[in-house]
């Protein structure tokens, strides 16, 4: 996938477990290890969002791009 997810990073630097996260920002630890995996298809905005607010980051933080384009099925 074309966005690759440091969430993992990021909660070893805050020193909070998923399980604190997943509290915190009210979604299941299955729904945040699909993300952690970089499975996840897509993510909410305000999920986005609560995450960011609760691990004092920035959305680049967690999201990066790598630069290459994925092909998909939503080709036009």
């Amino acid at each position: 996938m074309a966005i690759k997810v440091h969430l993992e990073e990021v909660l070893k630097a805050r020193g909070m477990t998923s399980k604190e996260l997943c509290a915190l920002v009210g979604i299941t630890e299955a729904n945040l290890s699909i993300l952690r995996s970089g499975k996840a298809k897509g993510i909410r905005f305000g999920t986005v969002n609560r995450i960011c607010y609760f691990l004092h980051c920035d959305v680049g933080d967690i999201l990066k791009f790598d630069g290459n384009l994925e092909e998909n099925e939503y080709e036009t």
